[in-house]
């Protein structure tokens, strides 16, 4: 079985509160992919409280964002009825716990990642994955991933790279290999 995971495409983080243009560019494409997707679908939805600037994240990143309801907090797309895992941090343990149990009941060979912001939560959840999941291909597709610089991508596939995550283009991936 393959696994997409979309990481916090959220209002907030294509033209919300920590939105740019950029953002906009891949909110397309990751809807075509989903679409298309032979596997299981999961959405990461960032999500914080009305008390986020008391938060310890809140004192570092002092904008109020994907506050729990508000229509930042809402995926961009239509999450078409997949799973939809809620996070209060930038890596999900509930996640990982989600596709531990999955792997176990129907064994998962790849699991493809994209979304918003590679730079924090995709490589917090990947590495957190690749660390829970040793056997299993790690995939994040480069061109469906936005950081919060140019800098910060190139770095984070560096980094993602150096743990043995496949990095790949859109169009690139074949399913069904």
């Amino acid at each position: 079985m393959d696994v997409l995971i979309v990481v916090d495409l959220q209002n907030d983080f294509v033209d919300g509160a920590l939105g740019n243009d950029c953002n906009y560019e891949i909110v397309e494409p990751i809807d075509r992919l989903v679409e298309d997707f032979d596997g299981e679908v999961i959405f990461t939805r960032d999500t914080h409280d009305e008390d986020y600037l008391e938060s310890l994240e809140g004192k570092h990143l002092q904008v109020e964002h994907c506050i729990k309801g508000s229509f930042g907090w809402e995926i961009r797309i239509d999450t078409r009825g997949y799973k939809v895992i809620d996070k209060p941090s930038f890596g999900s343990y509930d996640l990982v716990d989600y596709l531990c149990d999955l792997d176990k009941k129907e064994g998962i060979e790849n699991i493809y990642m994209v979304g918003i912001c590679t730079d924090i939560c995709v490589i917090s959840n990947a590495i957190m994955i690749k660390n829970a999941l040793l056997e299993t291909e790690i995939t994040v597709i480069e061109d469906l991933c936005k950081a919060t610089s140019d800098k910060a991508q190139a770095s984070s596939m560096d980094v993602l790279r150096s743990v043995q995550v496949n990095i790949i283009s859109y169009k690139d991936l074949v399913f069904g290999k």
